[in-house]
């Protein structure tokens, strides 16, 4: 996927609106919201100090939150002006219109090397519907047009793509990395390429599943939807786990499109189960481990993969050179429930010599929850464009790019 990123094009003295990811986590304190994560803004970090380094005005733009349109101050990107002023060591102006006479003034008043944060563009209405008057608004402040909001590119959006059908629009460097590792690196991988797939829905993840069917060497499943697959292949009692009639032929078309295809499809064996499971009290009931391939009793639900399960996933990943990952193995949001996921996430970093790529989403939390973050080779900044970008979706956010 070759596109035209900010080293391809002369940003020297140019105005450069950038389309970053600063939907930070906000926090009440003593009346001021503060930032309580800063992750998402040094993830941009890269493209900003490329930018300045190479004498550009920038101009950067986000959404915070869902505002629905209406300017609300507990959503406003105001105390992230600050922060990266602290992170750039360079003074950052922060302007309270999105768009207009106060935001164009102030975006042609800057300096070489000069930085301008742009207010919430989602307390437009016509953001989330790509409202083009917004876009040419966006546009209007800017010469060039710099995509480097991963997270927000299956979106179509004014601030994402409708102003990319007015300015020249490149690729930021954290949006080259997202696509060189979930895209380009996928066309072609060091084998064996193992995938794990997780989470609860056997219909969120089947665009996935399908798709890197048809490059994977093993899929590994796991989280909630590996029920309906046990259901199936080894004809066992679920109890009360995770499971809807509906996902039965979609996982069925799964096993029969593995086997036609030779990739091996490898599901739990055993699982730990409770009697009792409180997501929001973080509380599970009794707990234990089922046998291999032992039926869940009634009244009783898998809430993580157990320790057959895991060895068998850990021979798999330890074979691999290319591992990618999407979804926890169970609820490793409550303690009790995290050990099989972590431990698949201690399997990937103890194969070095593997290309371990977290795909987005709980994943991404899990890792971090772990401490394993440094041992992966990327982790994606995105969850639902992670996931339509390996189903092979196009994302309008990449979409509008310049081709190089």
């Amino acid at each position: 996927m070759p596109k035209k990123t900010i080293r391809d094009i002369d940003l020297s003295n140019k105005r450069v609106l950038v389309r970053v990811d600063f939907n930070v986590p906000l926090e009440e304190k003593d009346g001021q919201m503060v930032i309580t994560d800063a992750t998402r803004i040094q993830e941009t970090l890269p493209t900003i100090k490329a930018l300045l380094e190479k004498g550009a005005k920038v101009i950067l733009c986000s959404h915070l939150g869902r505002p629905k349109g209406q300017r609300d101050p507990k959503q406003s990107l105001a105390p992230v002006a600050p922060a990266l002023s602290e992170l750039l060591g360079v003074p950052v102006e922060f302007s309270e219109e999105t768009t207009g006479p106060v935001a164009k003034a102030k975006a042609e008043a800057l300096p070489a090397g000069g930085v301008l944060l742009l207010e919430n563009t989602r307390f437009h209405a016509g953001e989330e519907k790509n409202d083009a008057e917004l876009a040419k608004g966006l546009a209007d402040l800017a010469e060039v047009f710099v995509n480097d909001a991963f997270g927000s590119a299956h979106r179509a959006h004014s601030s994402t793509a409708g102003v990319a059908d007015y300015l020249p629009a490149v690729s930021g460097l954290l949006m080259e990395k997202e696509l060189a590792y979930l895209h380009d690196e996928l066309e072609s991988p060091d084998r064996p390429f193992v995938v794990i797939l997780g989470g609860a829905k056997v219909s969120d993840k089947i665009g996935v599943i399908n798709r890197l069917l048809e490059k994977a060497d093993t899929i590994i499943i796991g989280g909630g939807m590996a029920y309906t697959f046990r259901k199936l292949v080894q004809g066992i009692s679920i109890g009360k786990s995770l499971y809807k009639p509906e996902w039965e032929p979609i996982a069925q078309a799964a096993l029969d499109k593995a086997k036609e295809r030779g990739v091996k499809l490898l599901i739990p064996v055993d699982a730990m189960i409770t009697d009792s499971f409180d997501f929001d009290a973080k509380k599970l009931g009794e707990t234990k481990y089922t046998a291999v391939n032992e039926s869940i009793p009634d009244g009783w639900e898998g809430v993580d993969i157990g320790p057959e399960s895991v060895k068998l996933f850990s021979e798999e990943i330890s074979k691999a050179k290319t591992v990618i990952w999407n979804g926890p193995m169970g609820v490793f949001e409550i303690k009790e429930a995290s050990k099989g996921t972590f431990e698949i996430a201690e399997a990937m970093a103890k194969n070095t010599g593997a290309k371990n790529i977290i795909g987005g989403g709980d994943s991404v939390k899990a890792v971090k929850k772990a401490k394993l973050g440094d041992k992966m080779t990327f982790i994606s900044t995105g969850g639902g464009a992670s996931l339509e970008l390996l189903e092979g979706k196009v994302l309008p956010g990449v979409a509008c790019l310049q081709e190089k």
